[in-house]
């Protein structure tokens, strides 16, 4: 699908219609390698070393802000360029976030976690990580990282009033990053009504509805998109469901999404059996990283939330995401070991 959704613009933009599906067949390639290494690596090792991880990625999220260092790809400067790759730190940031979390919450006794003094040494850790992210600014991995570990913290068994409190702090957080950023604001319209400024804001939004909507049952076949044709921005990365539901049609994406159900279904159904409490907050929140942004991108591209710019896992383009993803997978099937 990578290759069916960007040989039209690869072929215009590179004279080589083939540029994308090779460079993320490397990073498959590379992906499923270290796959099967994190899988071979006890994850007990991941809590002895989990503040030196956060403090690696702390290190790389500032130095990824300073320019002539970090790269900026539309318009964010959150990029490392690397022998013409590109690496993304937020999205290692990711896995790091979730070692530290669990393990914080394997180590303390879970009666304390009814008190707001247990979760503020978490929440400042999160708050400042929240902060070197949206400075990039990536306000759609800031949203999966907090959903997930919201949703981790929750399971955990914490009180419901302290999810309140947070939701409030959310809310008055959400309001100020508008006010300093008018375009978050212009997304925002454009998702109420993208047809208010249809070449504009609401652009990409209109054009992903047209590839869904015509695509029916069946779809126009593999490599059939009209979409693609220069319509649907860059159709490869974040948009790139709308790309198989235009082909394949409601069939098409009815496989996809029930893939991601099997994948997420096995991975809480065995994390529910896990004994040992920092595997099963890992896996957990493993998963959940996963599930939020698979969730987040799918309800984008089909007009339920506004644009975020976060990829479909295991299928856009997006060396960094692919990457991650697989190590994800390959941690989670290690604590799944001793089931």
């Amino acid at each position: 699908m990578i290759y069916s959704s960007s040989y039209i613009w690869a072929e215009f933009k590179y004279n080589n219609p083939y540029k994308y599906v090779l460079q993320q067949g490397i990073f498959f390639i590379i992906g499923i390698f270290l796959m099967y290494v994190f899988y071979k690596i006890d994850y007990n090792i991941y809590k002895k070393h989990s503040n030196k991880f956060l403090l690696v990625c702390f290190i790389l999220l500032i130095l990824v802000l300073i320019p002539g260092i970090g790269s900026v790809r539309n318009g964010s400067r959150s990029w490392f360029g690397i022998l013409g790759f590109g690496f993304q730190p937020s999205e290692l940031t990711k896995i790091a976030l979730i070692i530290f979390t669990a393990k914080y919450l394997s180590n303390n006794d879970k009666l304390k976690r009814y008190t707001f003094k247990f979760m503020l040494p978490i929440l400042g850790v999160i708050i400042v990580f929240f902060l070197l992210i949206m400075l990039e600014p990536d306000f759609g991995t800031d949203m999966v990282i907090m959903c997930s570990l919201i949703g981790l913290i929750f399971i955990s068994g914490s009180d419901v009033s302290i999810f309140v409190k947070l939701g409030i702090l959310g809310i008055v957080g959400i309001i100020i990053l508008i006010l300093i950023a008018p375009y978050r604001l212009d997304r925002i319209t454009s998702f109420i009504n993208p047809w208010s400024d249809p070449l504009g804001s609401g652009f990409q939004m209109i054009q992903s509805l047209y590839a869904i909507g015509p695509g029916g049952f069946l779809g126009f076949g593999f490599l059939n998109s009209r979409q693609k044709h220069f319509y649907l921005p860059e159709p490869q990365t974040d948009f790139i469901f709308s790309i198989i539901t235009e082909e394949f049609g409601f069939i098409g994406a009815l496989v996809l999404i029930l893939l991601f159900i099997t994948l997420f279904y096995n991975i809480i159904k065995n994390s529910l059996k896990q004994t040992d409490l920092f595997a099963k907050y890992l896996s957990f929140g493993l998963s959940f990283l996963l599930m939020f942004q698979t969730l987040l991108n799918l309800s984008v591209v089909v007009g339920l939330v506004p644009i975020t710019g976060v990829t479909l896992p295991f299928i856009s383009y997006g060396g960094s995401s692919l990457l991650v993803s697989m190590i994800s997978i390959g941690i989670i099937l290690n604590t799944f070991k001793d089931i």
